[in-house]
């Protein structure tokens, strides 16, 4: 033991001297707040400078208008076209807007590279590729016969003079093409267009990456007055009032001006705060001396930054026994995901040593964690220069509406902030500690619930695969449920249902034919704290002691009948009437269950009793049973969700796409298990402090990271946290962080359904914060309810991105261009939630545009839905002894 603490103090100690020597090293690369409180006022005096008609010419941040007057107001509808040119692909989309009064969009996209022959060629083949790619997303979206009207995103600086017209100041990021610079790029994409004769396109607007964010968040939050992009490269939009704006005749109203914050700089504002690395990294560029300040932030130059320091500390000896390899003299050999990937917290040391084994390096122990380190203080410093600008232009939105307080939302986009492991976190903390009279909300895209979206779909398919399936967080557990109703079945049956804080015992009769019907008859039992938590024996004896009590008052204990158990936890099964229990959750721990058969453990529980018998047929997760009860009225359901304490959702696969099953006929129910979505870290980008203060603090750290993000027993603990660090702040309940804000578990997740209640006045939402120990005033109730909604809303969001990737699998699955299917929902937050379940909705609208999804309402799936397995698994049984 003595041996192992040493070590422990060795590594320790290890890892403080390796960090101070890298902080010594770079520490002008270490910006403190005084510093950022200088860029700050830097930035603000190059944005008057930028604004003004005199200085306009000799200013670096060139504030270019947009002529975007306004953001959107719901009243938008029709079918749009759009492109987007400016980072490592081309993108086409079509964008459907309906006019349903619920603000709802559609968006189909198609992904295009851009090779460096059109990227460092000539104009003339860079719009014909445009031209091209659009020509063949109109053909595959059978679009030619329609005349649509487009904006073009084009993600370089241009100078406007109205809406649909840009004159290209200069290239940007690994952009570099001939004739272009000093043209108007929508008249050269014209050209190009009027070569295929068989398309009608009408462009009509001409818009930048950071002005199509802001407008993307401002559809979904009237809040949203900034657009920022942090990516391959960086750049920031902000709504400006007109009689600031000297360059646009008009003092009326507001325009969107695109800083092209990304040239800060290039007059040598910041000469002091470049360093060496910073000149030697400029130099090498496609455009020395040009977007100095993007290339401090912007993750094309990241790595190269990264890989100058590494290169300068093996010389110096500092590094790798002084050793420099091929691979490290090389340009562009370290990238940004190499970065992000070595600054992981937990894998990131791991990673390390992979990515520098790569570049023929050989480290020590003490390499990695020194390279660790520069790569954490490089990132930061990006995030800090960025937060620094920022706080700058919410400043001056403060101070042009003459408010002592704003509250406000960004709309935020780009690889780097999304994909960065620390990155968005240390932007957010920065910010708010540079401008505290500025409450801000960063909104995160659509992209980013595609990109959910998408990493859920990989996760399904991993856990379908036999060679991958032993390491996916989405364990796609086979029920053995191999059929949905279809309207024979009839009987008794009992069912089981153990999943929350109570335990029921039901008594199930199906009437089969013309008088279909389902009669049930129920009794509720408590599971005490001690027995949750306690040992299996004394769980399942507690559970055969309920089922005596409810026969006896049945009248029933001789009869045997068949059994159906919903057993809403992770199991993996062997058939359908055993279960392996994997791992608990919700807030159950009983001992010596995991990795037990739990229908065995009930029949070992009913045999100790000796009282009576029963026919156990089927162990069903609820959202089978959920599934199978809205299956019984309609056959197109196929899908079962459960949007309560806890989430997951379950569907019918093909066989032949199961490989952990043997067969390749037929169907069979998956039990997605998918509350563990993102336990390896895939979705580390989009959580918060506030999401893994929660995950601390529960039963299962580490674990179920996607259930604690959409789940009901956990939003409440996620408003909470968030109220505590907003009192802090002296934001809320005048500083006072009382008694009961203190205590876990207070701000339960129904609080949230009343709070968000349309119908609830600021008044009400006061007496239930004081009802809590709250002290509140009405401004306070306003931020309490305005933090409910974001955390509901995101639950929601998350939850139908996860959604559309199952119904994007069905359709792929079917081979049909449009599919029609049914969900089956239960569940206390889908059901009770005043919004959650529109807002779920819309996204599952938005990122499954080929699906028709009808949603149903569950009745009693853990009950009734038991019963139905049981009742359809008699019926296949006795076909199949036939």
């Amino acid at each position: 033991m003595f041996a192992v603490h040493l070590l422990a103090f060795h590594f320790t100690k290890l890892k403080e001297d390796q960090i101070k020597k890298v902080d010594r090293y770079l520490y002008p690369l270490r910006l403190s707040d005084d510093v950022l409180l200088d860029v700050m006022a830097r930035f603000q005096a190059e944005m008057v400078k930028g604004l003004g008609r005199d200085t306009n010419s000799t200013a670096a941040v060139k504030m270019l208008p947009s002529f975007v007057r306004s953001l959107p107001d719901g009243s938008e509808k029709g079918d749009f076209l759009a492109v987007d040119l400016g980072g490592s692909l081309f993108r086409a989309h079509q964008v459907k807007v309906f006019d349903d009064g619920r603000q709802s969009s559609q968006l189909e996209s198609k992904f295009y590279p851009t090779p460096k022959q059109v990227t460092q060629g000539n104009g003339a083949e860079l719009f014909d590729y445009i031209a091209d790619c659009l020509l063949d997303f109109m053909e595959t979206k059978n679009l030619k016969h329609k005349k649509l009207p487009l904006g073009f995103t084009f993600s370089f600086p241009c100078k406007q003079t109205k809406l649909e017209e840009g004159v290209l100041l200069a290239w940007t990021k690994h952009f570099k093409v001939r004739g272009v610079q000093d043209t108007d790029v929508v008249t050269s994409l014209r050209k190009a267009l009027q070569k295929h004769k068989d398309i009608d396109v009408d462009v009509l607007a001409l818009v930048n990456d950071t002005v199509g964010t802001m407008m993307t968040c401002g559809y979904d939050d009237e809040r949203c007055e900034v657009g920022v992009i942090i990516g391959t490269g960086t750049n920031a939009c902000y709504m400006e009032e007109m009689r600031h704006i000297d360059l646009v005749e008009g003092d009326e109203g507001r325009m969107c001006i695109n800083t092209e914050w990304g040239a800060f700089g290039d007059d040598g504002a910041l000469d002091d705060l470049r360093t060496e690395f910073d000149r030697e990294l400029d130099l090498g560029s496609l455009n020395p001396g040009k977007q100095l300040f993007e290339k401090m932030i912007g993750s094309l130059y990241l790595g190269e930054l990264v890989r100058l320091i590494l290169l300068k500390m093996t010389k110096e000896g500092l590094l790798f026994n002084g050793k420099v390899s091929t691979a490290l003299l090389t340009k562009g050999k370290i990238e940004m995901k190499h970065v992000s990937a070595m600054e992981k917290h937990k894998e990131g040391l791991s990673n390390t040593k992979e990515i520098l084994t790569e570049l023929n390096l050989f480290p020590s122990e003490e390499d990695c964690i020194a390279v660790q380190h520069v790569c954490t203080i490089v990132s930061f410093r990006s995030a800090n220069l960025c937060a620094a600008a920022l706080a700058a232009i919410l400043t001056r939105l403060r101070e042009n509406k003459k408010l002592l307080r704003m509250r406000t939302t960004v709309g935020i986009d780009g690889g780097l902030y999304k994909t960065h492991p620390q990155y968005a976190k240390r932007l957010h903390k920065v910010v708010r500690r540079l401008v505290p009279t500025c409450d801000v909300r960063f909104l995160l895209s659509l992209e980013t619930l595609r990109e959910v979206r998408n990493k859920m779909r990989t996760e399904l398919e991993y856990g379908l695969k036999r060679e991958t399936q032993a390491n996916a967080t989405v364990k796609m557990l086979p029920t053995y449920v191999c059929g949905t109703p279809d309207g024979t079945e009839k009987g008794k049956f009992l069912a089981l249902d153990l999943g929350g804080t109570n335990f029921r015992v039901l008594l199930v009769k199906i009437k089969s034919g013309r008088r279909r019907s389902v009669q049930m008859y129920n009794k509720i039992f408590a599971i005490p704290l001690e027995i949750m938590q306690g040992t299996g024996e004394e769980l399942f004896d507690h559970i055969v002691q309920c089922i005596a009590d409810f026969l006896e008052y049945m009248g029933i204990k001789g009869a045997r009948l068949p059994l159906g158990f919903t057993f809403s936890f992770p199991c993996r099964q062997a058939s359908i009437d055993k279960g392996t229990l994997v791992g608990w959750t919700k807030g159950f721990k009983a001992t010596d269950c995991e990795g037990e058969d739990v229908v065995d453990m009930l029949r070992e529980a009913i045999r100790r009793r000796n009282e009576f018998d029963l026919d156990i047929v089927a162990v069903v997760n609820d959202t089978v049973g959920t599934m199978m009860t809205c299956g019984y009225e309609d056959p197109n359901c196929e899908i079962g969700l459960i949007a309560g304490t806890g989430s997951n959702v379950c569907y019918m696969e093909d066989m032949k796409n199961i490989e952990i099953v043997e067969g390749n006929e037929g169907k069979m129910c998956i039990n997605t298990e998918w509350g563990a979505f993102g336990d390896n870290g895939c979705i580390d980008n989009i959580r918060t402090k506030y999401d893994k203060e929660v995950d601390e603090g529960s039963l299962n750290p580490g674990k179920q990271r996607y259930e604690k993000m959409t789940s009901g027993m956990y939003l409440g603990e996620i408003v909470r946290q968030i109220l505590i660090d907003l009192t802090k702040q002296g934001l809320l309940f005048r500083g006072h962080i009382s008694e009961s804000l203190m205590k876990r578990g207070i701000f339960e997740t129904k609080f949230l359904s009343q709070i968000e209640s349309d119908r609830l006045a600021l008044l009400q939402v006061r007496r239930i914060l004081q009802q809590l120990g709250l002290d509140s005033t009405c401004e306070d109730s306003i931020i309490v309810k305005e933090v409910c909604g974001v955390v509901s809303q995101r639950a929601a969001q998350l939850c139908g991105a996860g959604l559309a990737a199952i119904v994007e699998k069905k359709r792929e699955n079917r081979g049909v261009e449009r599919l029609q299917i049914t969900v089956g929902v239960d569940g206390t937050l889908y059901k009770l939630h005043p919004h959650f379940s529109r807002v779920l909705q819309e996204t599952v609208k938005e990122l499954a545009p080929q699906c028709d999804v009808t949603f149903m309402l569950s009745e009693d799936g853990s009950g009734k839905g038991a019963a139905l397995i049981t009742a359809v698994a008699k019926r296949l049984h006795n076909v199949g002894q036939k």
